[in-house]
């Protein structure tokens, strides 16, 4: 909106100060201060009114150190982080753009899914206390997890196919002389075709509308989805989209439950999603950046950098809301904030077309649910073949094994913290590494 209103005064009046929204960089640092603004000063108000409706957290005895002192803390906090991350996006970022149209559209809609879940676990404490009767969480009204996997499968369906039909959404390459050619002839033969200006030099360059992907530490690193059902025989490349849609659908889904089952210790969740957030937001504007990905031999991608923005509102909410969920929390931030932080990192690396490395610089995310299928399916198997069920982990996720071993969850949430900075510069290395 701002952005907007600034670029007609600039157009029209030509009035002096206005062209500094042109700048990316600017609106970035303008976004993560008043994401900043929002989370810490506004978010106080939204704690004192969940306090005031008496929206507290129900803690099972788990034998947990620190657990009877997080009994009726204010949860879905995660409310601040979308108000932080949604209000500096449609102020400062340009809504035209496609990709921030897709990011504000996968911030609300698990937002939306993470809140209504809230919303039914209440009420149905609530009901519980009203009757007298003990609140457990197996007998939760909350949102169904088959409710939830729709939820999650429907955003994937749309941004997946919004990545591969849209027309807005396509990289752009430089061409190169092949065979005895020595230089490119600088003509445009065709409206995906392009000539600019390089440190000086004209360069040529083609846009490209394919789903392509990044594989790290390969010199050769670029990877199209097609060559996943290109062997079935002639003709089946035109079913690539269902390939991608689908690989994309599991991504949001698999990422987005990984950063719910992280959430479990003061400030986890949103210290480990900030660090991410920064890598992301490198990644995006290297990728943006037509000189940055010349250097670097990646490929370019046509208004991506508008993403800048979003990912500035996006750490500063999450290190805003820090400010009330480090330890000890004033408030949790629920699966309102949860599901929305995982689904928007695993949506913006699948846009970035760095989604391969997930696995890295979601380091935590992953091991945390690797744990959960770990325990869950030894425990399985053991009661089947022994009668009685074992454990590998004291408890899972894994943060919880580290508390039974006596860690304090503070110590538990930095270290965590620290392992997430490793892991993202070593993903941002692989820029370079191959």
């Amino acid at each position: 909106m701002l952005y907007s209103l600034f670029t007609w005064l600039k157009q029209e009046f030509n009035i002096a100060g206005a062209g500094v929204f042109q700048f990316i960089t600017f609106r970035a640092a303008m976004a993560i201060l008043l994401s900043l603004f929002i989370a810490t000063v506004y978010g106080k108000r939204v704690i004192n009114l969940l306090s005031r409706k008496q929206i507290g957290e129900t803690v099972r005895d788990l034998g947990l150190a620190g657990e009877a002192q997080k009994k009726g803390t204010p949860t879905m906090g995660g409310i601040i982080i979308l108000l932080a991350i949604i209000i500096p996006t449609l102020l400062l970022a340009d809504l035209d753009k496609v990709y921030v149209r897709l990011m504000l559209l996968c911030t609300v809609w698990l937002g939306a899914i993470g809140f209504l879940d809230d919303y039914l676990k209440i009420k149905s404490r609530k009901k519980a206390q009203q009757k007298g009767e003990q609140y457990k969480k197996k007998d939760s009204d909350g949102l169904a997890g088959t409710a939830k996997i729709i939820g999650q499968v429907g955003l994937g369906i749309i941004i997946g196919a919004t990545l591969y039909f849209n027309h807005n959404v396509s990289m752009e390459r430089e061409v190169i002389p092949t065979g005895s050619n020595t230089a490119v002839e600088l003509t445009l033969n065709g409206p995906n075709e392009s000539i600019r200006k390089v440190d000086g030099v004209d360069k040529k360059y083609v846009k490209v509308n394919a789903p392509i992907t990044t594989i790290p530490f390969v010199k050769n690193h670029e990877f199209n989805y097609s060559r996943l059902i290109s062997w079935i025989g002639p003709g089946a490349e035109k079913y690539t989209w269902v390939v991608y849609i689908l690989i994309v659908t599991f991504i949001i889904t698999a990422v987005s439950n990984g950063s719910n089952m992280t959430d479990g210790l003061d400030g986890l969740a949103a210290g480990v999603s900030a660090f991410i957030g920064v890598g992301l937001g490198i990644l995006v504007y290297v990728s943006g950046n037509i000189k940055m990905a010349d250097y670097l031999n990646i490929m370019y991608i046509p208004n991506l950098g508008e993403l800048t923005i979003f990912i500035s509102a996006f750490v500063g909410a999450c290190i805003g809301f820090l400010w009330y969920n480090a330890y000890p929390a004033q408030v949790f931030m629920g699966d309102t904030g949860s599901l929305a932080l995982g689904g928007i990192i695993a949506s913006l690396a699948i846009i970035v077309r760095k989604e391969l490395l997930l696995p890295i610089f979601c380091g935590i995310f992953f091991v945390e649910t690797l744990s959960v299928i770990i325990q869950v399916s030894y425990f399985k198997y053991t009661k089947k073949k022994y009668g009685e069920g074992r454990r590998i982990f004291l408890m899972s996720p894994l943060h919880h094994h580290y508390q039974k071993k006596g860690f304090h969850e503070s110590k538990i949430a930095i270290r965590f913290w620290i392992i997430t900075v490793l892991l993202v510069v070593f993903s941002i290395a692989t820029l370079k590494i191959r």
